[in-house]
């Protein structure tokens, strides 16, 4: 609760948390006192992972956060990703379309629950016979939907279902990781195309997002950018243009972000808890 109060003291707009196994709080709790604990911040979930749960309990668990958060709340929904935590927990790791799929069938499901209303529900990986969705969210029809991911198929979904879009890196097929070779600025502009094409006319609707890796703030900004230019195999400077980095100075970085506005259509930038403080000096810069 107090760390939620930093947050909207530094000007925050929305505190999201993600989904894992291991000693770590629970997502509903954490973020209905989150958002008990202040006035304006929004919560959200970046992302759930939709292999942990079936949808009915998914869809009574997000009804229940917006109510409880009084309609603050922000559904980010994914297909998961690391493989590691599906062996600990002994689950089955399919592949990268199977959970895909399973994602976009169970967004539908938990929609479909939302209504409060008796739904039945035929589907590859799902069943339901006449289920009634516990309880309408505050936000009618439902909270916004967040869908995160870095391959085409994914970006599709996104597209044509979700109302915010994260763009990031490939994860890789054996479930290890990201694909740090997918970070460069052309990859982004390619996925920018593919959500433009799948979206239709919806796409002037969509808000874009992408979780930043890291915030350097700093008065020697390419000696910064060196080793990360290594790390993701680039030129040094494609990491000043790449969505997934911001370094340099406080002007220099708000700047960045306002070109990466232009140029990309990035509205929404997510950061971890090491870097708020840092970005926390550029959205007072911003705001003034």
């Amino acid at each position: 609760m107090e760390l939620a109060r930093h947050i909207e003291g530094l000007g925050y707009d929305t505190l999201v948390m993600p989904d894992h196994f291991g000693a770590r709080f629970a997502l509903a709790p954490a973020l209905v006192l989150a958002a008990e604990a202040t006035s304006r911040l929004r919560v959200g979930s970046l992302v759930y992972d939709n292999d942990f749960r079936h949808p009915a309990l998914l869809a009574q668990e997000v009804a229940t956060i917006d109510l409880l958060t009084d309609g603050r709340f922000e559904f980010g929904l994914g297909a998961g990703w690391l493989k590691s935590e599906y062996d600990a927990a002994g689950l089955p790791f399919d592949d990268g379309a199977t959970r895909v799929e399973r994602m976009a069938e169970a967004l539908q499901v938990v929609k479909a629950l939302f209504s409060a209303t008796a739904c039945s529900h035929d589907g590859r990986f799902y069943k339901l016979t006449g289920m009634v969705g516990s309880a309408k969210p505050e936000q009618a029809p439902h909270p916004p939907v967040l869908i995160g991911g870095g391959g085409r198929r994914l970006l599709t979904i996104a597209a044509q279902k979700a109302d915010i879009i994260s763009i990031m890196p490939r994860s890789r097929r054996d479930g290890s990781g990201l694909e740090d070779a997918d970070a460069s600025p052309e990859a982004f502009t390619r996925k920018l195309a593919w959500i433009r094409d799948a979206a239709g006319d919806r796409f002037a609707t969509i808000e874009l997002n992408t979780l930043v890796q890291t915030v350097v703030i700093t008065d020697r900004p390419r000696e910064a950018a060196a080793p990360l230019a290594t790390e993701y195999g680039m030129e040094i400077d494609q990491v000043f243009e790449t969505p997934l980095v911001l370094i340099g100075s406080v002007d220099q970085i708000a700047e960045a972000l306002e070109k990466r506005r232009e140029r990309f259509g990035l509205s929404y930038v997510t950061v971890f808890e090491k870097d708020l403080e840092n970005l926390g000096k550029v959205i007072n810069r911003l705001r003034r």
